[in-house]
């Protein structure tokens, strides 16, 4: 059972919204299960559509969500979208943090930079092939079992036809602003993560000061444990609203 995530002088007096931040080669409907669940506990929540191609257009795209929403906001990242969040979480109306088996970068870091760590002995990172017309795919005989080993392989091979390229700039661009400094921020690892390396996903939660829980899922724990998922978000929700 994964713990909670808890935040010292936070209790839970009013509703929050909560938005869902894709990452990449994939897009906001790989959260449906997750937003079924949280919906069906009452919560108010949007799914971001990031194009990917650049880190500013996905950010301005969670500000659109962000300003939508109705109430104080937690903001949730998965993989790329972590970047994301930690750019967008620092809006005023961001109350918290939630990462998923995200990167969290710093200020003047980008993805592209945190991915250059080295794996530990007996993890592997993204098999992500060489850019072409400036884009960056996983390579699709791949994909199965470095995105989502643990989902329904007929699905898999569909996100795998289905990619959505990666613009480089997204990757390489640094992010300025810093959420997770200000704000409480919560990390699911994903133990058994092909795409980012669980002991890098530890490290830069260490860093952020978040509040880790750990699950033994691939990287796409939104679509393998929803339930979990969802349950992870609602305990944050719930700490900090």
């Amino acid at each position: 059972m994964l713990a909670s995530p808890t935040f010292e002088g936070h209790s839970m007096t009013h509703p929050v919204s909560i938005v869902l931040v894709h990452g990449a080669f994939v897009d906001g409907s790989g959260w449906q299960a997750v937003h079924a669940q949280l919906s069906n506990e009452d919560h108010e929540v949007l799914i971001v559509q990031n194009p990917t191609i650049t880190l500013e257009g996905d950010v301005a795209a969670t500000e659109q969500a962000i300003a939508a929403a109705r109430y104080p906001v937690i903001l949730v990242g998965h993989s790329y979208g972590g970047a994301v969040v930690t750019e967008a979480g620092d809006n005023p109306k961001v109350k918290a943090i939630v990462y998923v088996a995200a990167f969290v970068p710093d200020a003047g870091e980008s993805v592209a930079a945190l991915n250059e760590a080295p794996a530990e002995a007996g993890e592997v990172k993204a098999p992500v092939l060489p850019p072409e017309n400036g884009y960056l795919v996983v390579d699709p005989a791949q994909f199965p079992q470095a995105f989502a080993a643990d989902v329904d392989p007929a699905i898999t091979r569909f996100m795998a036809a289905a990619q959505v390229p990666w613009w480089l700039a997204a990757a390489t661009t640094p992010v300025t602003r810093v959420g997770w400094k200000t704000k409480p921020s919560c990390y699911l690892v994903a133990k058994a993560d092909r795409m980012v390396p669980p002991s890098a996903q530890r490290r830069m939660a260490q860093r952020a000061g978040a509040a880790v829980s750990e699950i033994d899922s691939s990287h796409a724990a939104m679509l393998s444990h929803p339930r979990e998922v969802a349950g992870f978000i609602t305990a944050a929700a719930r700490a900090i609203a």
